[in-house]
């Protein structure tokens, strides 16, 4: 959510009215998160201006680590440095701590074309912007997810009920801190998510959905204590359920 909102600030900037906008002070402090969407909270540091150049050798873009060579225009400019600037500090200040984490495993490669083509500047912000509205598209949609066995008719399910809220084991990427709470986009990925981790005996799909509209569940290692909610649905394992009375 933070690199795709990221993202649509930068186009923003790399297509504005003023011109191509380049943050010269970027900085992760620079950001805060209002409604789901980042901001910019100092635009001091922003400037319309490109550098100017009489060949392509007035044209290196330097960073720490690495250094981008660019093209010198006609009109005597430095051929998309703003942009250029902007998308590589996304790239080593967001990208590289938060794409790699968190996202499932068959999203993972998309992920890491990203990474790797915003790290050597081979993506521009339009190229950039379409390949995490593509990642975005699968996610939501749920066309990441590979064919594979259906596990769902191996759990009992119980709507109107789910188990007392208390600590339990934890995953990653968890929601809280407390125990499992995983986004998931049908209760057929939850039974394979369930499956997968040893402690996992029920799973519990709730009403509450994360940004993209996909339905939170928890992960738990018991099923035993059930009380009534009307907007959930708790499925058991079959197995973990056997010699007892539901």
């Amino acid at each position: 959510q933070i690199c795709l909102s990221l993202v649509k600030l930068l186009f923003y900037l790399a297509h504005s009215p003023l011109g191509s906008i380049a943050l010269l002070d970027f900085q992760p402090r620079q950001f805060v998160m209002v409604d789901g969407n980042l901001k910019v909270t100092d635009m001091d540091d922003a400037s319309t201006e490109e550098l100017s150049c009489k060949e392509d050798n007035d044209c290196t873009l330097d960073f720490p680590t690495k250094s981008f060579p660019l093209k010198c225009s006609v009109a005597g400019k430095c051929e998309g440095i703003n942009e250029k600037k902007n998308l590589f500090n996304a790239y080593r200040f967001f990208f590289t701590y938060l794409l790699p984490h968190s996202a499932p495993a068959a999203l993972r490669p998309l992920l890491s074309d990203i990474l790797n083509a915003t790290g050597d500047l081979r993506y521009g912000i339009n190229e950039t912007l379409r390949a995490f509205e593509k990642v975005l598209h699968l996610y939501k949609s749920g066309l990441y997810l590979q064919k594979r066995p259906l596990l769902l008719k191996d759990y009992i399910s119980l709507k109107g009920f789910r188990t007392v809220e208390g600590e339990d084991y934890k995953c990653w990427p968890s929601y809280s801190h407390l125990g499992c709470l995983l986004s998931i986009h049908s209760p057929e990925e939850a039974a394979a998510i369930c499956n997968s981790q040893l402690q996992c005996q029920s799973f519990i799909v709730t009403q509450h959905r994360t940004w993209t509209g996909r339905p939170l569940a928890s992960f738990q290692s018991s099923w035993t204590d059930l009380i009534p909610d009307t907007n959930a649905v708790v499925y058991i394992k079959r197995s973990a359920s056997s010699g007892e009375r539901l």
